[in-house]
């Protein structure tokens, strides 16, 4: 049975006390629908170009915002890391949001397979790997940390997921989703993939544990600013069938809470600003859209043009606007076309 080794440390405890107060206070303010839209888009482009960077992808984050954006389809493997990382935390943001999430062993393979697409053979992606791996220095080529046997991996993952629910009431759920991501990467379950796989994981154990901010977040971010100092600390080094029953988690935890906090600050600071930009103000006739939809169901431009002076062009980009801040959604085509809140 996975037992962890930490301490609840002065400082452990302190960056607990202030993370719970800045989500109380981020929960409790009161923003515009389309101002969380608008920054809830911003945090998926940081979370997928900082997950992925991580690992050694060379794209900028200027780059990977026009590739979220335009979805090419004839695509390099930089690139298919970022769409892929992107699509998986859309889809994990609807789960949670219909409260069909569950930590399993089911739920932690669904989330390489979304990740690893088109970038690992159909034998890898989504599978427990079946060969023994090593963690090199990126800086030096040096071996530095033999993971487990593969012929344990599975029993351990499953202990960590057991530990992890059975313990979600008991134990803190900050410290709960900092060691599941430490022993997530001792345990180095796949063949590649780990660090965006247990990334993704965590940010969403965070977020099923109350974290109810996890949209409009990336501690990736954090991370990705001091690469080295983020794998030494969640890294071990030496043979894990020699090192397990000493590894302590603390000066992780430590480091892991203060990531969060940082990057909570970071939201509490942007989040006020966002609401005063062009891009995220909704003008009087853009609400009328809206509120008509509320009161009939859905709209059409016909109906539109019922409601405003504005010309037939202006119309179509007051539609655009709406639609790309995901407020509502276009139905059938030509003349039968008409839209519906999202």
């Amino acid at each position: 049975m996975f037992t962890p080794k930490y301490s609840i440390t002065d400082q452990l405890l302190s960056n607990i006390t202030k993370i719970n107060n800045l989500v109380r206070d981020l929960n409790e303010r009161q923003f515009s629908k389309i101002v969380l839209v608008e920054f809830e888009k911003k945090a998926q482009e940081v979370s997928s170009y900082s997950s992925t960077s991580i690992e050694g992808n060379p794209l900028p984050l200027t780059e990977v915002k026009n590739i979220l954006k335009s979805k090419p389809v004839n695509i390099r493997d930089s690139e298919r890391e970022v769409l892929n990382y992107n699509v998986a935390l859309e889809n994990f943001n609807k789960l949670l949001r219909s409260k069909k999430l569950e930590l399993t062993l089911k739920f932690i393979l669904d989330i390489h397979i979304q990740i690893t697409k088109d970038l690992l053979p159909n034998n890898e992606s989504g599978k427990i790997r079946l060969k023994p791996v090593i963690v090199n220095d990126p800086r030096t080529g040096k071996i530095v940390y033999l993971p487990p046997d593969f012929e344990i991996v599975k029993n351990l993952v499953k202990d960590l997921i057991k530990f992890t629910n059975e313990n979600s009431n008991k134990i803190n759920p900050l410290i709960i989703a900092g060691i599941f991501h430490k022993q997530m990467v001792i345990i180095h379950p796949f063949m590649d993939g780990n660090g965006r796989t247990t990334r993704l994981a965590t940010k969403i154990l965070l977020a099923k544990m109350g974290l109810n901010t996890f949209n409009l977040f990336s501690f990736e971010n954090y991370y990705n600013q001091n690469i080295t100092k983020y794998f030494q600390t969640v890294g071990e080094y030496g043979d894990y069938n020699e090192i397990k029953d000493s590894i302590d988690f603390t000066s992780w935890l430590e480091y892991f809470t203060d990531g969060l906090i940082d990057e909570l600050l970071r939201v509490q600071k942007l989040l006020p600003k966002l609401e005063k930009t062009p891009n995220a103000k909704l003008e009087p006739f853009h609400k009328k859209i809206v509120d008509y939809i509320k009161n009939n169901g859905f709209i059409t431009d016909r109906n539109y043009a019922k409601l405003t002076n504005r010309a037939k062009a202006t119309r179509t980009i007051d539609f655009r606007k709406l639609l790309d801040l995901e407020l509502i959604e276009r139905k059938g085509k030509g003349r039968s076309t008409y839209y519906t809140l999202k």
